[in-house]
């Protein structure tokens, strides 16, 4: 089955070009496109997509905010961020949005079409190298965080992570650091499958989308500390 795909871009071009990229594959189809966050937002509750491909800079609503309202919709799609604009307050604002990955318009083309078969997958963006490079981008966001409210700030972080047990957070403090899993075994002297295991139980007891969600939490729980 072919992987159901909708384009949100406010280029032309840039739809044009994406469509014929994606039109020209066995494993991916576009099944629509829209100009802006809003009508992507309608699209995806007619259209019924696997994957979202959306741009962040769109007139009226922004990429940002339809992404949050795409992935709070019933059985959502995966959204896969592609922008010209390499910020890493646009990388965090997209994460923290419900994104499963962020490229950069500049990619090789190949590399787009590999990374929507990932994040169909729902593996999202969880190759080491690009882990890293992502992470690395939003631990040094700019941002500056919201005004603690009684279910924010640090202590509802630590809540959030009150039920995991300390090998746990410890893998955590590794997935943050865009280890594989391999790795972590490797680092915690464990089998390849232990760490699978542990991961596993991350994304139940975090409610974790995919691992760049993990990897969020970790930042958010001080787990791995953000650069200054």
């Amino acid at each position: 089955m072919s992987v159901r795909v909708l384009l949100a871009d406010d280029q032309p071009l840039m739809l044009v070009g994406l469509g014929i990229l994606i039109g020209n594959t066995d494993d991916l189809e576009v099944v629509g496109e829209a100009g802006d966050g809003r009508e992507a937002v309608r699209l995806v509750r007619e259209l019924r997509p696997d994957v979202v491909v959306m741009d962040i800079r769109m007139p009226g609503m922004d990429g940002i905010e339809a992404t949050r309202q795409v992935t709070a919709e019933p059985d959502p799609p995966k959204v896969l961020v592609l922008t010209t604009f390499d910020d890493d307050e646009y990388v965090y604002g997209a994460l923290r949005a419900g994104a499963s990955g962020f490229l950069l318009k500049s990619m090789a083309l190949d590399a787009i079409l590999d990374a929507i078969r990932v994040v169909a997958a729902g593996d999202a963006l969880i190759a080491p190298s690009v882990t890293r490079r992502l992470i690395a981008d939003f631990a040094g966001t700019s941002a500056t965080p919201a005004a603690p409210t009684p279910d924010t700030g640090p202590a509802a972080d630590s809540r959030l992570i009150a039920g995991i047990t300390d090998r746990e957070r410890e893998v955590l403090a590794l997935v943050g650091q865009g280890l594989s899993n391999g790795e972590i075994a490797e680092q915690l002297v464990i089998s390849a499958a232990t760490a699978k295991t542990h991961v596993a139980r991350l994304f139940a007891k975090l409610e974790a989308r995919d691992r760049v969600h993990l990897a969020i939490i970790a930042f958010e729980t001080g787990l791995v500390p953000r650069r200054r």
